[in-house]
This record gives C-alpha cells, sequence and structure tokens, in this order.
C-alpha cells in the first residue's frame, strides 16, 4: 500500500488573499503566482467577474510544510474549528523559557493582525490559543 507523500491545508474563508498573506508572514511562507502570470492582480483579472478573488495560494519556500490554499465560500465561520494549526514556537522548552518564546511570538502574530483568545498555562508546559484575520483558532505551542 503507497504512503500519502504530500498533502495541503484547506481554509474556507471569506477573503482568501487576506488570510493567505497573514499565514505566509505566520509560518514565512510565498505566495506563488499562478503559472503564465506575472503577478497575482494579472491573474485575477483574467478571470470572470464573480471568480476574481475566489482562491490563493502559499507555500512553504522550503519544500517541507504543506501547500496551504485558501478558498472562498459564502457562509460565515459559526464554531470552533474542528481542526487547527499549531504554530510551534516553543518545541523543547519549558516553564517560564518557553512561556517567554510564546510571548514574543503572540506579540509578533497580534501586529500581522491574530487576537488572543486564552493562555492554557500549568507552570510547567504551555500554549496560547489565537484567532487569525478571520477568527479561525490556531495555537502558539
Amino acid at each position: 500500500m503507497a504512503s500519502v507523500k504530500q498533502f495541503q491545508v484547506t481554509f474556507d474563508c471569506a477573503q482568501p488573499e487576506r488570510v493567505a498573506r497573514f499565514w505566509c508572514e505566520v509560518l514565512g511562507y510565498v505566495a506563488p503566482t499562478p503559472k503564465g502570470f506575472d503577478s497575482w492582480d494579472d491573474y485575477d483579472r483574467s478571470q470572470a467577474p464573480e471568480d476574481r478573488g475566489s482562491w490563493f495560494a502559499c507555500v512553504d519556500p522550503t519544500g517541507v510544510g504543506p501547500r496551504l490554499y485558501f478558498q472562498r465560500v459564502p457562509e460565515g465561520k459559526v464554531v470552533k474549528n474542528r481542526v487547527h494549526l499549531d504554530v510551534r514556537v516553543g518545541t523543547g522548552l519549558v516553564g517560564e523559557e518557553r512561556l517567554a518564546v510564546l510571548e514574543a511570538e503572540c506579540t509578533r502574530l497580534l501586529a500581522l493582525g491574530a487576537v488572543r483568545v486564552n493562555l492554557l498555562y500549568d507552570g510547567h508546559d504551555s500554549c496560547i490559543v489565537m484567532q487569525d484575520v478571520e477568527g479561525n483558532e490556531f495555537c502558539v505551542d
């Protein structure tokens, strides 16, 4: 039986480019221009009016992480995510040292438009629950 070698994470959202550009900044990803176009704006202008801005994608420039795909959907987010991303910045750290690294990353993400929801800290392990620019939950851990 063959194993899966690649996967992408898909986000339903109202503004694909806005959410994608947020995640590019969070993860250091890039948004390659669709083949045959000089820019995303050129690509968008080539689409039917109802399809403009309907999707956006970004990739890990190292090729290690999964592709992120953002698609416009008509309905808004109404409940907690069933799946979320963990932004792993404190791996291997514990206690106050870990908390300091998480807090620094949280501060950086707040400047990008993220929202801080909750700190989970038991004196040893910690994570910060946050939301992206459209309210999708993720953890800084």
